[in-house]
């Protein structure tokens, strides 16, 4: 028997009798990271980094929860189990799974450029490697992250010179916190929605150091006309957005590389920033483990996986996973 194998509750491995990132109830689920589409509730026991525990508690309430450091070897029945860093959010995980010798890692979500907050991607030699490819196509290609920070500097900017709000649209968890500690705070203030400000709360309490934000409720009058608003994208087009009066409206995804999106979208930029890899990245990361087999999950899963054989000569086939749901939403979590 494979040491992984697809089912419908999630990846299992059978010799440690666990699952990782079920999508549903299972007893035991080792998990990448806190995202909600790969950390979700009703699990009987969690395992994590010690970097991702504090947010899994923050959103999943009271669970039965046990950390692990980035590689340490943990015995779990017949399987030989360890956590390295993905570079995806601070805390975020590829699992790499040993059974008499053939290893197997499931890459979770991950990028391969450093943010300069989570945790930089380290590649992981092995036999077999479950991918995702969110963005596996050869037209997804990110600029360099000083590069696109100075696209938002720029705009915020010439926004503060007009007085003008800026408001930027960015998930919570990963994204948010990437953005305040990358942008030029010599600008003005950086204001956040309550999600944002929670998150980076939970994150600030393990140690995570972050630049100063502060939670704008809307009680404390008007606000400055240079700030920087962060704020899930759905929080964008709300009553809460309204009270800021005159205001420029800026999405931050990697979905925002593609015009079609940008213009559903309706914001008046869109800067195409991701806490995915690329598709250079993802051939790189591939390549970088050594794998022979390969998996490709959530993204364009056919497309990338016919590429992995046809181009680079891999046995490459596509795993389903249910990795979906309202905290995934095109602008949001990529």
């Amino acid at each position: 028997m494979a040491v992984l194998t697809h089912t419908d509750r999630g990846i299992y491995c059978a010799a440690g009798d666990f699952f990782i990132d079920p999508w549903r109830p299972v007893p035991r689920a080792l998990i990448t990271h806190g995202h909600a589409d790969h950390a979700r509730p009703g699990m009987q026991s969690y395992l994590a980094t010690h970097a991702a525990l504090p947010v899994l508690r923050h959103r999943l309430g009271t669970i039965d929860a046990e950390g692990i450091g980035y590689g340490e070897t943990r015995r779990i029945g017949g399987a030989s189990v360890s956590f390295y860093p993905a570079g995806h959010v601070p805390g975020s995980a590829q699992i790499r799974v040993e059974v008499d010798g053939e290893v197997w890692v499931v890459s979770g979500d991950y990028k391969v450029e450093a943010d300069g907050l989570s945790e930089p991607f380290e590649p992981v030699r092995c036999h077999h490697f479950i991918t995702e490819c969110t963005f596996g196509l050869p037209v997804f290609r990110w600029q360099p992250q000083p590069a696109v920070m100075d696209q938002v500097n720029g705009w915020w900017r010439a926004n503060a010179a007009a007085g003008v709000v800026s408001m930027l649209g960015a998930y919570s968890l990963g994204k948010a916190q990437r953005l305040i500690a990358n942008v030029d705070a010599s600008i003005g203030p950086v204001l956040t929605h309550g999600a944002v400000e929670a998150t980076n709360a939970v994150l600030r309490n393990q140690g995570v150091d972050l630049p100063d934000t502060t939670h704008w409720t809307g009680e404390d009058g008007k606000p400055p006309r240079d700030a920087l608003v962060i704020a899930p994208p759905g929080a964008l087009e709300g009553t809460w957005a309204r009270a800021f009066g005159q205001r420029s409206t800026a999405f931050a995804s990697g979905w925002m590389g593609l015009r079609g999106i940008r213009r559903r979208r309706a914001g008046d930029r869109g800067f195409v920033i991701s806490d995915h890899a690329d598709w250079p990245g993802l051939l790189s990361a591939i390549a970088e483990t050594g794998a022979e087999h390969v998996y490709a999950t959530h993204g364009y899963t056919d497309v990338f996986a016919r590429y992995l054989r046809e181009e680079r000569g891999l046995d490459a086939q596509v795993w389903e996973a249910d990795y979906g749901g309202d905290e995934t939403e095109e602008a949001d979590a990529a």
